[in-house]
């Protein structure tokens, strides 16, 4: 598996066992990891703090030209909210572990020239269907059905 999706990944699982929602999300830019991040919503009470802006919010400010030369790796496919600042910041590349269990604005990205890559990745999905059949009304709260 790839080294930054495992990044992800594993930045999921701290999400769970700190009481939240197991979304993991890196950004890479020349080979190396700039930012990671989980989604933080109940561990911060934020109404923002997904995965994708996790990581960009921990990547620190950088130049125009270094969001558009990066990755971001996410483990769900990305949220109307995380979509826009993908294409606010230029980001070119997204590698998506999965979109079985939410399909979030892949579409938009794809139309804004984003490229986009889902691996399918079968832990990703296991991840996300056990928290959601585990605690529904966390997921419902926020992006879910």
């Amino acid at each position: 598996m790839d080294e930054f999706m495992q990044a992800a990944i594993d930045e999921a699982k701290l999400g769970l066992d700190e009481g939240g929602i197991p979304i993991g999300s890196v950004l890479v830019h020349d080979g190396k990891i700039i930012g990671r991040g989980h989604n933080r919503r109940v561990q911060k009470g934020s109404v923002v703090l997904h995965a994708e802006m996790d990581a960009l919010e921990n990547a620190g400010r950088q130049p125009a030209s270094v969001y558009r030369e990066s990755t971001l790796y996410t483990t769900l496919s990305p949220c109307p909210m995380c979509s826009g600042a993908v294409m606010l910041y230029g980001i070119k590349k997204v590698v998506i572990g999965e979109n079985e269990t939410f399909m979030g604005d892949e579409e938009l990205l794809v139309s804004r020239g984003v490229e986009i890559n889902v691996v399918h990745n079968g832990e990703c999905v296991e991840i996300m269907k056990n928290f959601i059949e585990e605690k529904p009304e966390l997921w419902n709260e926020d992006i879910g059905e």
